[in-house]
């Protein structure tokens, strides 16, 4: 979790500044996400879920520059698109944001050393910031880490499919209540959902196969659109509370 990247902005796909939050509204954030990876991973089991900000907050600006900013050099982080696409903007970008990648980069590291993590994912805006990390790894540890990123989702618009977009939908329940939740996904394009019935559910092949078919040939009875909005309310807000949404929408 980033209590401390939370605190520069990464400007990975972005074409202006992002606001700066204070530490009143990132401890809430980091809360409210915990509660909800909470319901999809097993905390504090197989999972751990550390926050950035208690390795960063000890290390002192001069510190960092020697032992990270050594060893990345201005042309690489001029040569992420993230960057580049920012310069090329109106807004152009602070120094503030240009040294982000440098932070998911010292996490990466971190998390190596301390936790023996081997792998970083995310989505392919995060290619450039991964990379780095891959390098830093590389020089200050002599070990070999690796990055693996997935195309961003998008509508069938080709508008993102994120949370600052107009019509987002939220987990939390209190931003986007789970009968609402259920009624987007009834309500995808359906040049949409099988696509979204692959990314998002664990139905297998052969089950979603079965209901590309049933979709084609009559797209009108949305059973594909049924299943995704099924799958997808299960997932995340369980059962008894996916039957409601399914009653209520009835």
């Amino acid at each position: 979790a980033g209590g401390a990247t939370g605190m520069i902005g990464d400007p990975s796909g972005r074409s202006e500044e992002r606001n700066l939050l204070d530490d009143t509204t990132i401890d809430r954030n980091l809360e409210v996400i915990k509660v909800q990876l909470g319901s999809l991973l097993d905390i504090g089991g197989v999972a751990r879920m550390v926050d950035n900000r208690d390795w960063t907050e000890g290390v002192g600006v001069l510190e960092f520059l020697r032992d990270v900013g050594k060893h990345v050099t201005v042309g690489t982080m001029l040569g992420k698109e993230s960057v580049r696409a920012r310069l090329a903007g109106d807004q152009g970008i602070s120094f503030t944001e240009f040294s982000y990648m440098l932070l998911q980069a010292f996490d990466f590291w971190w998390l190596y050393e301390n936790k023996n993590c081997i792998m970083q994912m995310g989505g392919s805006d995060q290619w450039g910031n991964i990379t780095v990390g891959t390098e830093l790894t590389r020089k200050k540890a002599g070990k070999t880490v690796y990055g693996l990123t997935f195309p961003l989702i998008t509508n069938a618009d080709g508008s993102k499919f994120g949370k600052s977009e107009a019509g987002a939908i939220w987990l939390d329940p209190a931003r986007t209540s789970v009968y609402q939740f259920y009624q987007y996904f009834i309500n995808v394009d359906d040049r949409d959902v099988i696509k979204f019935l692959k990314y998002f559910t664990f139905l297998n092949h052969a089950k979603i196969d079965a209901l590309e078919a049933q979709h084609n040939e009559n797209p009108g009875a949305r059973e594909a659109h049924r299943a995704l909005a099924y799958e997808m309310t299960k997932l995340v807000h369980g059962e008894t509370a996916t039957e409601d949404a399914i009653n209520a929408s009835k």
